[in-house]
């Protein structure tokens, strides 16, 4: 909905962040399947800012692993957080429950954590806690989808999203125009269109489809699940008997595109997805499909801000900045990842 870590990111005395592509980032309801198999995305710590300090206790909410992406989430976290000797960290039981997640973040305010990390289900309806956080003294790090008043977190991180959206016009633009391809047929499959996310990912793939002259010919949202991802791939594909190329937001309901695809027995086309998954970079590495890229939103963006957390708590500052602390927002880079450097990001890649 995690661009590798020490690609195009921010360096920690030594130890980088990542850039990438996450409901939020990636939204979905799909079962996570597979998603314990993925590795972890901390590197070992190195750095001046990694050598053990105070103990601190780090606070950890987000919600249900209900798809890929949000379990590759929790699992980052956790593995960034093994990395410290000087960090206890102390996670809340995942929810998909609005209140349920208040209730879990208020109990460890109560338990005074030295940080928090919050993915909220809802920015908008988790603003107040987060903000209950603050005023007691917590630093709160806001992961991904923001919360709307400032005064409720010490420092955000996440995606891009508009980004996501330039990088995957860029990469279809380009390919077709070097094609020589007049008049493309471009489909886009979205998450959920009301979603600001969505809008944002595809205003950004507007934008960069007009410096090629193109435009996108259809787009239907997917909800984020593999059900209706086959559903709207087929819906689309009897719809237009010749296809150029597709853009499909989200690995986790691409599985299901890519079904589509296959029942279809289409293959006129490529196709570029979203976020960043191990099942679309084995597919792109094999070259044996439509799929030729994906654009990342990547959940090693968990394994930053539980640095984010440490470092904060510990009253430290970003060792590659000049700055005395931490900036107040960190906006990850979304990238192409292709079969020529599918290499380098696929050990970490989420399962869908």
């Amino acid at each position: 909905m995690s661009t590798p870590v020490g690609r195009r990111g921010i360096l920690f005395g030594g130890a980088a962040i990542g850039a990438g592509a996450l409901v939020t980032a990636c939204t979905g309801n799909t079962p996570a399947g597979t998603a314990a198999t993925s590795p972890p995305a901390a590197p070992a710590p190195a750095g001046d800012n990694d050598k053990p300090g105070e103990k601190v206790v780090i606070g950890f909410s987000a919600p249900a692993a209900d798809h890929g992406w949000i379990a590759a989430i929790a699992k980052n976290a956790e593995s960034a957080a093994k990395q410290y000797s000087d960090v206890e960290f102390k996670p809340v039981e995942p929810t998909n429950d609005i209140n349920a997640q208040i209730s879990a973040v208020e109990s460890l305010i109560a338990a005074k954590v030295n940080a928090l990390v919050i993915l909220p289900n809802d920015g908008q309806q988790l603003n107040q806690v987060a903000r209950q956080a603050a005023d007691a003294g917590i630093p709160v790090i806001n992961l991904d989808r923001v919360f709307p008043d400032k005064l409720s977190y010490r420092t955000w991180i996440g995606g891009d999203n508009y980004g996501m959206g330039v990088a995957a016009g860029h990469y279809i633009g380009k390919t077709l125009k070097d094609k020589g391809v007049s008049n493309p047929v471009i489909l886009e499959i979205q998450g959920i269109a009301t979603l600001p996310l969505t809008q944002d990912r595809s205003k950004g793939f507007e934008d960069a489809l007009k410096t090629y002259g193109f435009s996108v010919t259809a787009k239907q949202d997917a909800q984020f699940t593999v059900e209706s991802g086959t559903k709207v791939a087929s819906n689309l594909l009897q719809a237009h008997k010749k296809v150029d190329a597709i853009w499909n937001h989200d690995d986790d309901q691409g599985v299901g595109v890519l079904a589509a695809i296959k029942e279809a027995g289409r293959n006129e086309f490529f196709m570029v997805g979203g976020a960043g998954s191990a099942n679309a970079m084995r597919e792109i590495q094999s070259g044996s499909g439509v799929l030729r890229a994906t654009v990342t939103y990547s959940p090693t963006m968990a394994s930053s801000a539980i640095r984010l957390a440490r470092l904060i708590a510990q009253g430290k500052g970003m060792s590659d900045l000049v700055e005395n602390e931490v900036p107040q927002s960190i906006t990850l880079a979304s990238e192409t990842v292709t079969k020529d450097n599918v290499d380098k990001y696929l050990p970490l890649g989420f399962e869908s």
